[in-house]
Order: structure tokens, then C-alpha cells, then sequence
């Protein structure tokens, strides 16, 4: 594309080199002539086209000729100012085309409002992206896009089909910036840098947040720029294919497309390189930047709305818009109601000062303390007295080293000297370091102590405040907060996988709209009308900030919402704040975030107490360093007087010098745990001069004190350090850890070279491990070898039948001793697939329907890719819905969702199993009943595949299946029991060794080392002993009813060991998480109630593809610290350690049973018990007869407002109180997160969210006062919303409020008073019928109505008749009669152009789906749109629920009775359907909904019926039923995160479009954070093409007919003829 006036401005060089760059053949322009003939002023036929792009960074602008060639073009960033970029943009265009006629046209992120305030034309931009790739590179088959924050992938083979983020910013260009930025570089030095890139780093490639958690202690570390700056573009090229093509491959020409792509060469380098393309293949167009505006250019132009006018018109109109802002984003109160206020703030605060000393006026022993954190680095000197003499803070821009080694010359250099001598007169006695930098400036600088960061912050706190309870420290990336009690540290809580809502992120932000922090802070205290931008997810707020930024918000406004939203993120996500009185009265707040005025006040508001922020807030944890080096300094001097007292005993070494020794090396004893918070630098170079001194007076036994001194490098030992780096492959292990060595030369006291070594899991690469920790027991590597390296296959000889292959993944961590001793006995050979690796998930990375799965799903991808290389017959991967039960106690035993159905997701969207000749099977299994399992066995491997049988062998017959199924079973018991013993045998160990032991509990896929990242070794690294939570729950009985509905087995398993751990003195629990499961959201929280019910500290580490443990190293060493705090006396002794861990320990056999499902004695329990743990047992207050009787409120939270709507006058006719809640209530949010955990899915926010805002409003009497939920029961999280509830209830003192749960499940509820008579549930399917009936004719008619408004007053009328009618009791005559009169009325509506409007279907989650607040009004939404709305019923879902008895009754063993009655309820359901159906068929614009039997056909042709979690099945009848019924195009809505939807809703698109081409679909997730904008453009997309599919046809049909009409030349045009058929349907 020719650029005559290209306007450069802003460009780098990099940049403006790049523009010319054309790689690949399809790069040269094609002309295209449009024929447009739009609606008003005519265009003219040489008329020009301007096109602009307003990205989430950058304004675009391209006049092209009517030959389709660019005239003149700009792009330029807007830094957030959108109208006066544009104003500036569209004036220097003018200059030259102002008076010119043309059309004009927008697009982009931020188009959307602009478009309809000037009235000008708008083009969706994918639809802007796809015309222009059709009109200058039409051979391509796949466009890569890369914008500001959005990403996209257009499919051009086959249709078209197109992607685009939806949740998350990840990998955009947005991004890259902020990770240059860590580098101190842009995007162009970035690419720079890479050019001399060796090294790929695995970095996080999910969620742009995680791969700064991962880029960041790389920098700490010291690896090379110029490798990191790669690995960054891998994992934009990562999150790309993983996040947008979502299982279907990038095949054929592939386009690179907008800014990143263009500018950034090396990124396209990672590309080529990842899809393995060819030069041919290639293609990279002249002016890629320019793209999108181009084809908004030539998009609008063939529209037939727009019209040709002026550019200096537009110009006028765009200047006189004023102050006009957008409504979308929710305003919040100022920070400061007054000035009165505000001047009041900043007294208080400013005496809230350290105490201060002149650094030149000082002379003796100072002080040094240093904080190098994740993105600055602070350092603090103080005197005797802990006054302030010194400090440093600066951003450390990715480089730790040099900004230690700066900081450090300019301490001596500032430091007094004698005027004679010129010797210093300070001297610095001792050095302590902390934070990311750590164990780096150890070794580096020979600093004289480390210390974990919490305990800095807290000794920091302590000096400042007294007495202090509660701390929050804001860093960089780091978020801390510290619960005090009596002075020691009773709860510790950080930020766990990621920094969202951190000070690097306002720092960003700032950055992008070019003001320093300083500048954005000031600016933040002014705002009138601050935005609120949500408390999730940074890339949340990210795209929330864009809105709020197109609305026109001011910097100000967006400056006090992300203060806002810092907070929120603080209180509500990481520590989860219920009440104000939880943070007490002695509150202090530290951390460079916390200088921002804004985010002081935004806290003090939001936490409702007065805090004290220290003048130095940034510098506390280097403030706090400083004094624990003066305390190490004076234990120092006691330790030395004391040796100097007892010098002639010869040997004898100082207690400071032992202590020393002690912290830097792991150990596993109780005093060694005691210090293990604590670090020094390496071997001899830790101890202080004084030490060796020590020694030396011990040996020579003479009596002289010696002069301590610290070892910190001298200056000229700082200036002339030059490290060295290199990276090497650690032999230490199997993971092959890449490690980068950093050399800082040879020690001159000790002659050996001070290296730190970074890249490694654990310590070996370090070389740090001593003998005594790897004697300390670690259950994960005895399990890894029990599960999988026990079991040895049968050769090829001697395996008849062949081979079958099983991934090592999911469920296999608990059933390979099951399967493999099954196949074996059988006479298979079974072929495991390896180890998991970073490769492994990249094999996988194509065909990942959803990109916020968890880590273990994503992982089993790689694996299915592993065995297809090695060619088994066929691969064996059973879907369980229950996993046998071990605890008779529990309410179920459930597998989650993704364990139970993850095998139906890879089957669909692997497309090398339909190429293979390798077959993949995953029979749903009843692998929880023994008997039925033999049978099923037979049934679904054995008769369904004779093929697989073997060749020259008969098939196994019953009786040989029963035969290995036995033997199955009992080797999986053996298994079982082996780490039952293992487990006690270790507790024993323990016992006698005086070893501390963590129980490192999970699912057992945590196992994988590549899912745990080596934390097992982490932690026996700190001479810790690791147990599994399988290897002791057999030794915890809890009291039952818990909190929670316990019905997930693997989840009743870690409630039981965390009992254990309460019972113990010598043992603690870690949890382990992955991200993106919900389930943990919340078995954390009932995990931490067990624990801190008894006192013990609850850590959680949260795992996903992050490979760095920067973050668990923080969490463990903290817990030791804490551990410290509580140790006594008597752990203080030295234990000796067994010279083989736990091996030869004799435990009595009562200790271990023999049974999986059983405890061990309670006698053995008790001899194992050390302590009282606490009771368990959640007391649930009972809705009782007398309640009913004084006609208690029943508070009902909404889900489907029509439905639930017309239900009340039913509670009410039998006599319950209820009260319903509203259907839009966007406050709920809020209250929602200050009560649950922040992870739980968007529904569970919601609906504890809307009754605790009811029940916190003081319209109610808490004393009369009842909450009703209904409940599935199922496998899924919304069956604990009633423990929520309760949780939340409990935490504001109401506990006394019954909570009445709805199910037709037993979940142990008992309520007396509240009791679901048959009568009742008549009248309740009256009123859903009604519903169902109702909404499908307000949606089927609303767009069409003549008489605006006329269908809702329609509407309106039969819902007040119908709730009418079922206050006084419906009968089935009335109701008949009902049915047909709304119908009719409806048939009868006045509608005009009724079915020219694309049908989009609406599916989801049920909540969701159907609820306003939940999909942010989406019906409203597609009818703006100028599409119908057509929502499956509600009914369906109860249907759906009867149903499952029926189809799980043969496959999964359960009770013929069961399946009996599901028949004769969905009979009798029948029957009073059946005048609805009737009235439906017979009108003229409705249809009957398919039945129940129907659905479950349509969905069983993609996967089993068995899939009942959640939606499950129905969710892909119901698209399915969408598709065959004229509504292709789908909309299908879950939670973020929803475990159930990836599978039965995201992993069963491909399969859909794969069988039906037509079809349309788009999964959209909510979420409390999640942005609208990026929801409504994904659907915008989505009916954009929906449209285009709409207009094609009915192209293609007037072209056939007139084709036919004018084959003699006697008839008239098409068009003629359907304007008389308008006409007289009018008539």
C-alpha cells in the first residue's frame, strides 16, 4: 500500500524501519471497487473513504482513493486523551482533505461512543480487519491481529470464523510495554534485545500479571536482557495460540497484523518458529499498523447507511461535543467530600514520622538495612538509638545488582571521614537484606544476614507503632498483610499468584497516560467522580480504564479508581475483610504504594479506621532490616563477651558464630525450623569478622575482644565487581532445571569463588542441600514412585493383546494401580506417557478449548499428543463421576467436574485422534462400585471393541474381567495402604528425630512436578519433612456437620488431614491451589477454619503455569517464621537425625487399616494426637414451626426474575413470608466479595452478595429473619451456596439466622418449619410454565412490535393475571385456559418485518443465563442490536435434573428405583406440559420446545448423558436445539472460570461447528471484574456476523429467483414482488 503523506510522529526508529518490511508472498494491494448505494446524501463515485481506528493505545487514520490506496495516514498514541487525539488527528488531516467530500467511517476499542455521538458510521473491527485482509492479502487463510489490549484470530478456510480475547490483556501490546518497561527499555528496545536472545525462559503465558511474576525475580536474578526479552515474545506468542484458537489450528498463510506485529520483527520471529512456518507461508503486508483502518475505510463505504459529507463538518461536530460522557462505567464518591477534610488528612499524617539523626553529625557503629524488592530498592542506615541517619529509594528498572552496588558507593561516599586521616567514622557493624533481591545481594555484596520480608516489615511496623495489630504493605508486585497478636505474628497473608492491584500497576498506568506517579496521585485526590474499575484482575481494570477513558472520564477520576480498586483488591481479594473491626484499632500501613494520598485515604474509608503511614512508608522493610541488623549486632557482641569469658576452652565457638552457621543451612530440627525465616550469606563468608575473630581467640586461647565488623563489600570492592553469568542444566534431578550461574569472582577470605545460582526448584542446583536434608523424608517422591515406577509393563511378548496407552494425568495420580493391574492381568501392555514438562503444555497449546482451565487440564493435552507418538493400539482415559468413597461421614464423594469429564473435552478438540489410527477411549464408569464396574467393563471395552482384542486371542470373558477387576482392586488398596503407612511411619520419624513435618496437601495431580513446581523439595530443603494429605487423613476423624456440604472425596481427604495437623505439635499444612479452580475456592476457606480454629497458621501457596517460586518461598519462609514465634522451650533441643528417614519405624498395625474406607483405631488416634485440635463441627440454626407461625421474613435471592417472580404468591399461599430480592442489583457485587472468597465463581458473588446487603440494610429484624436458597446437590460449586451464606452470616454476629436450603437431594438439612408439600410443587410448575411461556413471547415479539413498548405492557398484563391466579390456588382447567389466552394475545401482537432479524440464542450457566445483573442485561443487549433474543426455558433445567436418574442408571450403577421414578416424574410433567405445547404449536409464530428425550438426543451425538454437573448436558442440547431451529448464532455465558462449561459449554464448540458450519458461537465469561466493553464487542462480533450470514442467504435467494422470474422476460424484479408481499402482510 502506497503512503504519500505518511505522518510519523511519535514513531521510534525501530518503528519507522519496520514500516516498509513485507515478508511472504499476498503483501502487494489489490483494488477492489465497491458498489455502495447508501441511504441519504449520495456518494460520490471518486468520493474518498477515511477510516479511523481508535485502539485501546493508539489512534489510527487512512484516506484511501476509490483504487482502495492509502492518500494519507497517521498513527499516533492518544495516552488516554481519545477526543483530543482524535480532534488533533482529524485537524492536520483536514488541512489537505477538509473540504473534500467523503465517506467516513470508525472502528476500534474506542470507536463505539464517538460513532454515536458525531453520527457517523460504524464498523465492527474484526469485521474492519476481515474486509481488509480480503481486499489486499486475499490468499490468506489464518490473520494473526495484535493490538493495544485486544487480540484476534480470523479463519478465513472454510467461513469465516473469528476470535477475540475476551477476559484477559495478556499478550497484547499493552503488555509488552509494561514488560519492556521492567527491562527499562520500549517495545523497539525490547525487540533489540532479543535479537541476541540463547536462552528461552518459561514465562507465564496465561495472564500478562503472572508473566511479570515470572520476569521479575529473572531480573533479581541476573539472567540476561536479552533472554528474557525473548521469552517474553514466546509467551505473547503462547498466550496468543493458547488464549484465541482454542483447539482449532493455525494452518496455511497466516497474516501478522497491527502495531506489535508490525513494528516487532522478533516477535514474529517466535511465531514462525512456534507454528513452524515457512517463508512461503508468511505474510506480512506493507503497513499492517494501517490495516484495520483501511478496512474500516473500504467496510464503510460499501454500507448502506452511510453518506459522503465533509471532514471539516465531522471536525466541527467533534469539537462541539463538550464534556459529554458515556454512562457504562459506575461513578463513586470522591475521596474527599470538603476540603475540610482533606486538610484534616494531611495534618494527621504528616506527624507521623520516624525519628530522625544527622548522618554527618553521627559517629560509631550504624546500622544497614536493605530492601530489594521486586520493582525498587530501598536502603536505610540507622544509629544506636534506631534513628533514621540514611536512606535511599529507586526504581531499580530490572536491574538489583546495580542499583545495590549504587547505592551502597553513595553510603560511603555520603558517610563522614576524619578530616585527618580521612578514615570513616562510621563503621557498619552489621548488614541485613530483604525482599526478591535477597539471596542474590548475599552473596553479592557479602551482606551479613537475609531476613524473609514479612518478619522486616514487621520489626519495622513494631518501631513505628507499638503495640501494632495489623499491617498492610503495598509493594511493587507484593502485597502483605500481617495479623499481630501479643507481638508476634498470628496470620499472615499475601498475594498469592499474582500482583493485580499492586504499585507497579498504578505506575503503569500512570505511565500510559504520561504523568509521573506523583502527578496521577494529585490528581486522584481532586476527582469529583472517581470510576469504579472493579477489584479483580488487573487486566480487568485495565480494559475498565479504556471505558471509562472512551466515556471521557478525567485522569483524575481514573486515578482515584484505580486507587479505589488497589484497595479493593487488598481488602477484598487477598485478605478478605468481613468486618471494619477486623484490621482492630493500632493499624499501620507501609510500601511505595502507600506515599499515593489517594490509596491512604481510599483504605481508611473502605476499612473505616484511622491508620498511621510512616513518613519513610516506602522504606519500611529496609527500615526494618536495619533493626534487626542492630539486634543481630548486639546477640553478636553478647555471644562474643560470653566467649571471651570462656576463651581458654579450646574449640569452643561463639553462640553467634553457631547461629549463624545454623540459619544458612537447612535444617530439620525444631530450633533449625526456628530459624529458618532468617539467612546469611554462604559457608564462610556468612559469618561476620567477628566470628572468625572468635575462633581464632578460641584456638590461640587468647584473651582479646574482638572488634566486629560487618563483611559487606568495601567500596572499592563494589567498584570493581564485575559478575560473570552463564546458564547451565542442573544434573541434580530429572527436571533439569536451567540455571543461570552468576560468578562475583573469588572470595578473599575464603579463596573460593561467591556465586548465586537462580533457575533451580529446589536447592541442589545450588549446591545447597546438605546430607541431613536429603535424609528428611518427602512422601511426593515416594508417591511419584509407588504410583508410577512400581508397576513394570509386560514386555511385547508376553502381551497378547497389544498395547494401551494411559496419560500420566488428572485421575491417573489416583487410579494407575488400578488400571495398569487391570490391563496387565488382562494381557495388555501398558504404555504410560512421560513425565510432565513445559514442552508437555506446549504440545497441548492448540487444541485448548478454554483458556482459564487449570494447569492439570491443560496439561493432559500434552499428554493425549505424548502417547500419539508412541503409537499405542489405543488409549484408555474413563470419565468418573465419583471416586470411591473413603469417608462414610461425608455427604458425597464426587471427582470434581474437570477430573470426572476433561477425557469428553480432549476427544472433541484434538484433532490428531481423528487422524490417528490410535483409538481414544473414555467410557463414563461407575469406578465407585465395584460389582456394577465389572459389568460396565464388559460392556463398554470389551464388547463395544473387539477390534482391540488382540490378534490370535479370543476375547477376556466375564469372568476374566471380574477376575482383574479383583485383583485391581486390591492392588489399588495395597497402594493406598502403602502411603497410609508410609505416612504414620513418618509421623513416627518425627516423633523421635524431633524433625517438623508439613503436610503438603492437594489433589493428587499435585503430585506432578511440573504442576508443583518442586515445592516438595523447597521445603525439605528447609529441613522440613513433606507428607501427602492421602499418607495421614486415615488419623483424622472430624465432627461433623463442617461448614461446608462435604461431597467432593478428594476434598473430605484434606479436611481430614487437616485435622490431623491440628492434633500435632511437629506438623503444619500448606495447600496447594491452581489457579482456576473454583473448588478450592472454597475447601480454602474450610481449610483455614479448621486450622485457625486450633491455632495452627493457614498457608496456601496458588500454583499455575508460573514457574518461579518466588512467591512460595516468601509463604514458606514466613510460616517458619511464624512457626518460630510459636515454638516453646522444649523444642529448642538439637536432634539427630536417622540415618535412613523413616524407614525402619514400627507403627502397631490398629495405626494403618487395611480398608481405603476406613479410620485408623481411635485408639491409634489418640496415640498419635500431641495436642487438642478444635471441633469441626458448624452449628446450623434450625428454621423451626414457631418461626413460620410469627411469620419470619424469607429473604430469596434472585436468579430468573420472571420465574422466580411469579413462585412468591406461592410461598405466600402457604403461608411463608418470603421476599424476593431485585433482579438488578449491581451493589450485590461489593457486598458479595466482602464475604466470600474472592475466587468463588461470579453466581456465589452474587446471590450471598444480594442477601447479606438485605440483611446488613436495617429494613429487616435480624431477629425475624430467614434466608431460602435452593440447592442442586450436584458436583458443582453452587451446591455450597447455603455454607456460604452461612459463613457470611456468621462473620457479622447474625449466625442466629436460619438458612433454609431447597433441594430434592439430602444434604443433611433439617428445618422443621419450611417443608415443600406436593401441593406445592403443582402450583410451582404452573408458574414455571408460565415463565417459560412468557419470556419466549415477549422475546419472540418485542422485536418486531409496530407500538413501541406495546409487547412489555402485554407482557405486564398476563404476569400480574398470573400471579394473581397463583395466589388463590391454580387449577390445571384455569391454567389450560390461560395458556391459550396468552398465546393468542401474542399471536395477535400488531409486528411488522417479523423473522428479518438474525435469532441469537442465549445459553449458559443458569444463573447467568438468566439473570440481568449476572449477563449485564444481554437480552437488552442483542435487541439493540437489532436481533431477536431467543432464551431456552427455564423448566428444561429442572427436566434435566429428573432426567439423570434415567440415562446415568446403566452407565454409572445407579438404582433401577431411581431411574423408575425419573420416568414417572417426567411422565407426569408431560402431561401438564401438554396444553403448552398444544397452544404453542398452534399459533402462528411460536414453537412447542423440543422434549426432554428430544434434547438428550441432540446432545448425546457429541458427549455423554452422564455429564449432569452444572448444566451439563443440556447446554449442548439446548445449542444444538438453537442451530437446528433457525437461531445458528449463540451466546453462550458462564462464570469465569465455570469448571462445568469447559467442558459441556467451550469444549463442544469445535465439535458443533465441525457438524453444523452455520452455527455461530460465542462463550462469553462474567465475572465481578470483568469488563462490558470487551463482553459487547465479543457479541457485537458475533451478531456482526450473524448479520452477514443473514444477508448472504437472502442474497443468494433473490439471485435464484431472479433467475427464475426472468427466464421468459415477462415477470417483474424480485425486489418488486417482495415489496407486494410487505405490503399485503401489512394489509
Amino acid at each position: 500500500m502506497e503512503d504519500e503523506n505518511m505522518n510519523n510522529q511519535e514513531l521510534t526508529a525501530d518503528e519507522k524501519a519496520s514500516l516498509s518490511a513485507c515478508s511472504g508472498e499476498g503483501c502487494a494491494p489489490r483494488t477492489t471497487t465497491v458498489d455502495a448505494t447508501p441511504v441519504g446524501e449520495p456518494v460520490v463515485k471518486d468520493a474518498l473513504h477515511i477510516g479511523i481506528d481508535v485502539g485501546s493505545t493508539t489512534v489510527k487514520l487512512a484516506i484511501l482513493d476509490e483504487n482502495n490506496q492509502v492518500k494519507y495516514s497517521v498513527y499516533r498514541r492518544h495516552h488516554a486523551d481519545v477526543r483530543a487525539t482524535i480532534v488533533e488527528v482529524l485537524s492536520e488531516a483536514a488541512e489537505g482533505f477538509g473540504d473534500e467530500r467523503m465517506t467516513i467511517a470508525i472502528t476500534g476499542s474506542g470507536g463505539l461512543l464517538l460513532a454515536q455521538w458525531l453520527g457517523i458510521e460504524f464498523v465492527q473491527e474484526v469485521i474492519a480487519s476481515k474486509t481488509a485482509v480480503e481486499t489486499f492479502i486475499p490468499k490468506t487463510d489464518v490473520a494473526i491481529e495484535l493490538g493495544g489490549e485486544d487480540a484476534k484470530i480470523i479463519y478465513f478456510e472454510n467461513g469465516i470464523e473469528q476470535r477475540m480475547n475476551g477476559t484477559c490483556a495478556g499478550g497484547t501490546g499493552a503488555f509488552i510495554d509494561q514488560m519492556a518497561a521492567l527491562l527499562n527499555t520500549d517495545a523497539g528496545g525490547l525487540n533489540e534485545l532479543a535479537q541476541n536472545a540463547t536462552t528461552i525462559y518459561p514465562i507465564a503465558s496465561r495472564c500478562g500479571v503472572f508473566a511479570k511474576t515470572d520476569v521479575q525475580p529473572l531480573l533479581n536474578e541476573g539472567a540476561r536482557k536479552e533472554d528474557i526479552a525473548a521469552s517474553i515474545f514466546q509467551s505473547v506468542v503462547t498466550q496468543t495460540i493458547s488464549g484465541l484458537a482454542c483447539g482449532r489450528p493455525i494452518r496455511g498463510y497466516v497474516a501478522f497484523l497491527g502495531g506489535p506485529l508490525q513494528y516487532l520483527p522478533e516477535l514474529r520471529k517466535r511465531f514462525y518458529e512456534t507454528l513452524e512456518l515457512d517463508e512461503e507461508h508468511r505474510i506480512v503486508p506493507d503497513n499492517a499498523h494501517l490495516f484495520v483502518a483501511s478496512g474500516c475505510a473500504i467496510a464503510g463505504a460499501a454500507s448502506e447507511t452511510v453518506r459522503a459529507e465533509r471532514l471539516s463538518d465531522v471536525l466541527d461536530r467533534l469539537k462541539n461535543l463538550g464534556d459529554i460522557q458515556g454512562s457504562e462505567v459506575v461513578r463513586l464518591p470522591p475521596l474527599f467530600a470538603s476540603d475540610a477534610e482533606l486538610d484534616e488528612f494531611k495534618e494527621r499524617h504528616a506527624a507521623e514520622c520516624v525519628k530522625r539523626e544527622s548522618l554527618m553529625d553521627y559517629t560509631g557503629v550504624a546500622y544497614l538495612g536493605i530492601d530489594a524488592g521486586s520493582t525498587t530498592f530501598k536502603a536505610t542506615l540507622i544509629d544506636e538509638e534506631g534513628s533514621l541517619l540514611w536512606s535511599h529509594y529507586v526504581s531499580n528498572k530490572g536491574d538489583v545488582l546495580g542499583c545495590a552496588k549504587a547505592a551502597i558507593a553513595k553510603l560511603y561516599n555520603d558517610m563522614p571521614v576524619d578530616a585527618e586521616t580521612g578514615e570513616p567514622l562510621i563503621t557498619i557493624g552489621h548488614a541485613t537484606v530483604t525482599g526478591y533481591g535477597e539471596a542474590l545481594l548475599l552473596e553479592a555484596l557479602r551482606v551479613d544476614s537475609g531476613e524473609i520480608e514479612t518478619v522486616a516489615h514487621l520489626r519495622g511496623a513494631q518501631q513505628m507503632l507499638p503495640g501494632v495489630e495489623f499491617i498492610l504493605d503495598i509493594g511493587g508486585q507484593d502485597m502483605k498483610c500481617l495479623r499481630v497478636k501479643d507481638g508476634v505474628i498470628d496470620h499472615i497473608m499475601l498475594n498469592e499468584a499474582c500482583s493485580s492491584g499492586c504499585g507497579s500497576f498504578i505506575e503503569s498506568f500512570a505511565t500510559g497516560l504520561n504523568l509521573d506517579v506523583s502527578e496521577f496521585a494529585k490528581t486522584a485526590i481532586h476527582a469529583e467522580h472517581p470510576v469504579d474499575l472493579g477489584s479483580r484482575c488487573t487486566v480487568f481494570m485495565n480494559s475498565r480504564v479504556k471505558q471509562a477513558q472512551k466515556e471521557g472520564a478525567t485522569v483524575g477520576d481514573i486515578a482515584a479508581g484505580l486507587a479505589i480498586s488497589v484497595i479493593k483488591n487488598a481488602l477484598f481479594k487477598v485478605i478478605k475483610i468481613r468486618d471494619p473491626h477486623d484490621v482492630g484499632t493500632k493499624v499501620i500501613v507501609q510500601g511505595g504504594t502507600f506515599l499515593n494520598d489517594a490509596v491512604l485515604r481510599a483504605f481508611e474509608q473502605l476499612a473505616g479506621v484511622h491508620a498511621v503511614r510512616p513518613d519513610i512508608a516506602g522504606n519500611m522493610g529496609a527500615y526494618g532490616a536495619a533493626l534487626l541488623a542492630r539486634d543481630r549486632y548486639r546477640k553478636q557482641v553478647a555471644a562474643l563477651e560470653s566467649s571471651h569469658d570462656q576463651a581458654e576452652a579450646a574449640g569452643e565457638r561463639s553462640e553467634g558464630c553457631a547461629a549463624s552457621e545454623r540459619s544458612s543451612s537447612a535444617a530439620s530440627t525444631a530450633p533449625q525450623v526456628e530459624s529458618a525465616s532468617a539467612r546469611t550469606t554462604s559457608a564462610s563468608a556468612g559469618r561476620s569478622e567477628g566470628c572468625e575473630a572468635s575462633e581464632r581467640s578460641s584456638a590461640d586461647a587468647e584473651v582479646v575482644t574482638p572488634q566486629i565488623k560487618s563483611t559487606l563489600l568495601s567500596l572499592e570492592q563494589i567498584e570493581s565487581l564485575a559478575p560473570t553469568h552463564k546458564t547451565v542444566r542442573c544434573k541434580g534431578c530429572s527436571n533439569a532445571c536451567l540455571l543461570t550461574v552468576n560468578d562475583f569472582g573469588k572470595d578473599e577470605n575464603t579463596g573460593k569463588h561467591r556465586r548465586f545460582i537462580t533457575g533451580n526448584r529446589c536447592e541442589k542446583g545450588a549446591g545447597a542441600l546438605d546430607k541431613k536434608s536429603q535424609q528428611v523424608p518427602n512422601l511426593f517422591e515416594y508417591k511419584s514412585k509407588r504410583l508410577f515406577d512400581h508397576y513394570m509393563p509386560l514386555s511385547a511378548d508376553k502381551a497378547p493383546r497389544g498395547t494401551v496407552g494411559i496419560p500420566r494425568a488428572l485421575n491417573m495420580y489416583e487410579n494407575y494401580p488400578f488400571w495398569f493391574t487391570f490391563f496387565t492381568k488382562l494381557g495388555w501392555r501398558v504404555v504410560l506417557s512421560d513425565p510432565s514438562t513445559k514442552k508437555t503444555y506446549e504440545a497441548g497449546i492448540e487444541s485448548m478449548p478454554s483458556e482459564s482451565v487449570c494447569y492439570p487440564a491443560k496439561l493432559s493435552h500434552g499428554h493425549i499428543m505424548n502417547l500419539l507418538d508412541k503409537h499405542p493400539d489405543f488409549i484408555w482415559f474413563p470419565c468418573s463421576k465419583w471416586e470411591r468413597q473413603e469417608d462414610d461421614t461425608a455427604g458425597n464423594h464426587f471427582n470434581c467436574p474437570i477430573v470426572a469429564s476433561y477425557a469428553e473435552a480432549l476427544r472433541l478438540n484434538i484433532d490428531e485422534l481423528r487422524e490417528s489410527s490410535t483409538q481414544f477411549l473414555n467410557p463414563w464408569l461407575p469406578y465407585d462400585k465395584k460389582e456394577h464396574l465389572k459389568k460396565r467393563l464388559m460392556v463398554e471395552l470389551i464388547e463395544a471393541h473387539p477390534e482391540l482384542m488382540g490378534e490370535g486371542v479370543s476375547a477376556p470373558t466375564q469372568a476374566e474381567v471380574d477376575a482383574a477387576v479383583d485383583a485391581a482392586w486390591a492392588e489399588d488398596e495395597a497402594f493406598k495402604r502403602d502411603m497410609r503407612v508410609k505416612g504414620t511411619e513418618t509421623l513416627k520419624w518425627m516423633e523421635e528425630t524431633g524433625t517438623h513435618g508439613i503436610v503438603l496437601a492437594g489433589r493428587p495431580y499435585h503430585n506432578d512436578p511440573e504442576i508443583n513446581h518442586a515445592i516438595p523439595e523447597l521445603l525439605t530443603s528447609f529441613g522440613l519433612a513433606v507428607l501427602t494429605e492421602d499418607s495421614i487423613a486415615h488419623l483424622g476423624t472430624l465432627e461433623r456437620p463442617i461448614r461446608l456440604v462435604d461431597q467432593w472425596m478428594y476434598h473430605t481427604r484434606l479436611y481430614a488431614a487437616a485435622k490431623v495437623a491440628t492434633e500435632r505439635r511437629d506438623l503444619d499444612l500448606i495447600q496447594l491451589n491452581s489457579f482456576g479452580c473454583g473448588l478450592d475456592a472454597l475447601t480454602t476457606d474450610q481449610v483455614q477454619e479448621i486450622l485457625e480454629s486450633a491455632g495452627k497458621v493457614y498457608t496456601v501457596l496458588k500454583i499455575d503455569e508460573v514457574s518461579n517460586l518466588g512467591a512460595a518461598r516468601i509463604r514458606v519462609r514466613s510460616l517458619l517464621a511464624a512457626l518460630k514465634d510459636q515454638a516453646d522451650e522444649e523444642a529448642e533441643r538439637t536432634a539427630t537425625p536417622a540415618s535412613c528417614p523413616a524407614c525402619d519405624i514400627e507403627i502397631s498395625p490398629d495405626a494403618v487399616p487395611d480398608a481405603f474406607n476406613e479410620k485408623a483405631a481411635p485408639e491409634a488416634q489418640e496415640r498419635m494426637r500431641q495436642r487438642e485440635g478444635a471441633d469441626t463441627e458448624f452449628p446450623r440454626a434450625v428454621f423451626t414451626e414457631e418461626m413460620k407461625e410469627q411469620g419470619y421474613t424469607i429473604l430469596a435471592p434472585q436468579m430468573a426474575p420472571y420465574h422466580f417472580e411469579l413462585l412468591v404468591p406461592i410461598f405466600s399461599r402457604f403461608g411463608y413470608n418470603v421476599e424476593l430480592l431485585p433482579s438488578v442489583d449491581h451493589g450485590a457485587v461489593d457486598a458479595g466479595l466482602k464475604y466470600v472468597n474472592n475466587d468463588i465463581c461470579y453466581p456465589s458473588i452474587l446471590v450471598t452478595g444480594q442477601i447479606m446487603e438485605a440483611v446488613m440494610s436495617g429494613r429487616y429484624d435480624t431477629d425475624k429473619l430467614a434466608v431460602l436458597i435452593t440447592q442442586t446437590g450436584g458436583g458443582c460449586r453452587a451446591t455450597n451456596y447455603i455454607s456460604l451464606i452461612r459463613k457470611a452470616l456468621k462473620a457479622v454476629g447474625l449466625a442466629h439466622i436460619p438458612v433454609i436450603a431447597i433441594s430434592f437431594k439430602d444434604l443433611g438439612e433439617h428445618n422443621p418449619g419450611f417443608k415443600i408439600t406436593p401441593k406445592m410443587l403443582l402450583q410451582a410448575v404452573y408458574a414455571l410454565q408460565y415463565g417459560d411461556v412468557l419470556m419466549q413471547c415477549l422475546y419472540r415479539t418485542r422485536p418486531y412490535e409496530v407500538e413501541p413498548g406495546s409487547a412489555n405492557r402485554l407482557f405486564d398484563h398476563w404476569m400480574a393475571t398470573c400471579k394473581g391466579q397463583l395466589e388463590s390456588g391454580e387449577s390445571y382447567g384455569r391454567f389450560k385456559r390461560t395458556i391459550r389466552q396468552i398465546v393468542e394475545d401474542f399471536d395477535t401482537l400488531p409486528l411488522q418485518g417479523e423473522g428479518t432479524k438474525p435469532r441469537v440464542g442465549v445459553v449458559g450457566e443458569i444463573l447467568v443465563k438468566f439473570h440481568p445483573t449476572a449477563n449485564n442485561q444481554i437480552v437488552d443487549v442483542i435487541e439493540r442490536e437489532g436481533c431477536e433474543a431467543v432464551v431456552p426455558g427455564l423448566i428444561e433445567f429442572f427436566l434435566f435434573g429428573v432426567a439423570g436418574g434415567i440415562f446415568q442408571k446403566d452407565p454409572l450403577g445407579r438404582s433401577s428405583k431411581g431411574a423408575l421414578g425419573s420416568k414417572v416424574a417426567l411422565s407426569a410433567i408431560k402431561k401438564f406440559r401438554a396444553p403448552v405445547n398444544k397452544a404453542l404449536a398452534e399459533s402462528s409464530r411460536f414453537n412447542p420446545p423440543a422434549n426432554i428425550y428430544e434434547l438428550a438426543e441432540y446432545a448425546s451425538e457429541i458427549l455423554s448423558l452422564c455429564n449432569s454437573m452444572g448444566e451439563g448436558w443440556l447446554l449442548t442440547a439446548e445449542m444444538v436445539e438453537l442451530i437446528k431451529t433457525g437461531a445458528p448464532n449463540v451466546v453462550c455465558t458462564q462464570p469465569f472460570a465455570c469448571l462445568p462449561n469447559h467442558v459441556v459449554g467451550k469444549a463442544v464448540i469445535k465439535e458443533l461447528r465441525r457438524r453444523y458450519p452455520e452455527s455461530n458461537i460465542v462463550a462469553v465469561d462474567y465475572d465481578p471484574g470483568a469488563s462490558e466493553v470487551n463482553q459487547l464487542n465479543r457479541i457485537k462480533l458475533m451478531i456482526s456476523v450473524a448479520k452477514a450470514n443473514l444477508a448472504e442467504k437472502e442474497s443468494e435467494a433473490r439471485a435464484a429467483r431472479d433467475i427464475f422470474v426472468n427466464a421468459d422476460g415477462s415477470h417483474g424484479k424480485a425486489q418488486d414482488a417482495g415489496k407486494l408481499e410487505v405490503e399485503t402482510e401489512l394489509a
